[in-house]
């Protein structure tokens, strides 16, 4: 419990810094997860939107990648932003752009139209997670950051398990449009309870000094280019591609002189040199590793699942669902024991309970059900919510006024990243091994292999009952021994790459010792 104002005669009541921490915790973890089920949501009725708006599927692929590419940009600048506007009124700024925005995403009837307002939803929600990480942590006392880690954390983890399952039960029951226009009621709610309960800390009420334009173009065009080449690197075949080619040297020199250059300004729009905290780096570091697991399994996953397995949207998130909740359960129980043990224990035992479900990952069949997955995903969720929160106190726990804020960007910019990068390599490495597999696997359909001519037969002699002749019964045999062997050369990159993934995060161990102990700890033999 945070101490009371304290009154003394003849002066004002001093102010509790810390009074309605929990509606503020409310607000703006609200107006987080509105932003991560907004980034999962989409992906579930980009058929019906195509469909309803007269486009290609490659076209209505921008609905996404324009979201993206916006949040992305504004995240590395929301730390500078907020400590030039001031947190609480950034904030409430951003929800309402991004409220605004949802609405006419909802009443959009082109396609041109949609993304335009998406990239306006995308400069809002880009600056929610980290402006509101840093308010949270302002609320709350200084022995209670780790709780505040799992309140935040618990939306982290769980917007992104419901955004497909909620996504598929709205576009199934309503029309697609329903999946913007339920933001704003809630945006609208979130934004009146961050203007009722938060206040701005006294580091905010000091803006930096001139803009950094230079440090802003250089920022915007580096970090947008990458992304771009991260969302859309597979489909235009990588760097057969002039355009990624271009865009690859474009991020490359952007990026190097952004960083030259922010280093040598005295109010840079990110402030780089705040790295120097090695909590801080190591936690940035550690950040991009959970991104690829916890991404590129959210990834993998529901492609395995509704390409090989056959399950429809609704299952789908239904099969995630148990992530979810071994997430949030792990973050209440840190919540409750942070005080009594180093923190860093519960990343380690997160990684190699991570690690341990991405190897259980790899055991799925052909003839995996929803249930044969409910303790992998499980454990999975547990293992990112015992890293995720101690990982995010650790990295700020050194932060104070707009350095917090900045940190908090930078932080959030690797996990973001990581996740993107995690993605594209996953994805495109989700193709070779696919047919590398097939390849193999080939080699043993011959004339020369009995096994494999048995079961031509077989099938043929099964086919023989519903077909014409014995040539379409035997080029339906063939059909169907195709499919098997696509699926299951499918099904041995899945596992492939959920292997990696675990041998990704146990590689990220070493990096625990670069974290502080997260202030709150009860000392050895204290009471």
């Amino acid at each position: 419990m945070s101490a009371p104002a304290i009154a003394v005669a003849g002066a004002h009541p001093v102010e509790n810094p810390h009074a309605g921490k929990w509606m503020v915790a409310v607000g703006v973890t609200l107006g987080s997860v509105l932003e991560l089920i907004d980034t999962s949501i989409v992906n579930v009725a980009l058929s019906h939107i195509s469909a309803n708006l007269g486009v290609s599927v490659d076209e209505v692929a921008w609905v996404s990648v324009a979201y993206i590419l916006a949040a992305v940009v504004i995240l590395p600048m929301t730390g500078w932003l907020a400590a030039y506007f001031g947190r609480k009124r950034y904030f409430i700024w951003s929800i309402l752009i991004f409220t605004t925005a949802s609405f006419f995403c909802g009443a959009a009837r082109s396609l041109e139209s949609l993304v335009i307002w998406r990239i306006i939803q995308g400069l809002g929600g880009g600056a929610l997670i980290s402006t509101a990480q840093a308010i949270l942590f302002d609320a709350f006392p200084m022995e209670e950051r780790t709780l505040a880690s799992a309140i935040f954390g618990i939306g982290m983890m769980v917007g992104p398990a419901f955004g497909p399952t909620l996504g598929g039960l709205i576009v199934d029951r309503f029309q697609w449009p329903w999946i913007f226009y339920i933001n704003v009621p809630l945006g609208i709610f979130a934004a009146l309870v961050v203007a009722s309960y938060v206040r701005d800390s006294r580091e905010d009420t000091s803006r930096p000094g001139k803009v950094d334009f230079m440090g802003l173009a250089l920022l915007a065009l580096g970090i947008g280019s990458l992304q771009f080449v991260l969302e859309r690197g597979q489909h235009y075949e990588w760097f057969d591609s002039r355009l990624i080619l271009v865009l690859s040297i474009v991020a490359t020199l952007a990026i190097g002189m952004m960083i030259w250059w922010e280093l040598r300004v005295k109010f840079p729009i990110l402030d780089l040199r705040i790295l120097k905290d090695r909590s801080l780096a190591g936690g940035a570091a550690f950040g991009s590793v959970l991104g690829v697991g916890l991404y590129g399994s959210l990834f993998a996953l529901p492609l395995l699942a509704q390409g090989l397995l056959g399950f429809d949207a609704e299952t789908t998130g239904l099969a995630l669902l148990p992530g979810a909740i071994g997430s949030a359960v792990a973050m209440m129980a840190i919540a409750r024991t942070q005080s009594k043990v180093d923190t860093r224990w519960f990343i380690l035992a997160g990684a190699l309970i991570m690690s341990a479900a991405m190897f259980g990952h790899s055991h799925f069949t052909l003839a995996t059900s929803k249930h044969d997955m409910l303790w992998p995903v499980a454990l999975r969720g547990i293992g990112a919510g015992l890293m995720f929160v101690p990982l995010t106190a650790s990295a700020l726990a050194r932060l104070r006024g707009r350095a917090l804020g900045q940190g908090a960007a930078i932080f959030n910019l690797s996990r973001q990243l990581g996740g993107s990068i995690g993605i594209a390599a996953l994805a495109t490495l989700l193709t070779h091994y696919t047919a590398t597999y097939r390849a193999v696997l080939s080699e043993h359909i011959t004339v020369f292999d009995a096994a494999a001519q048995a079961r031509i037969a077989g099938l043929t002699q099964g086919f023989m009952a519903t077909s014409p002749d014995s040539a379409t019964a035997s080029a339906r045999a063939m059909m169907a021994i195709n499919h098997s062997l696509n699926a299951q050369a499918s099904l041995l990159a899945y596992e492939q790459l959920f292997r990696l993934v675990g041998i990704i995060v146990l590689c990220s161990i070493p990096l625990i010792l670069l974290l502080d102990r997260p202030q709150g700890k009860t000392p050895a033999g204290a009471h």
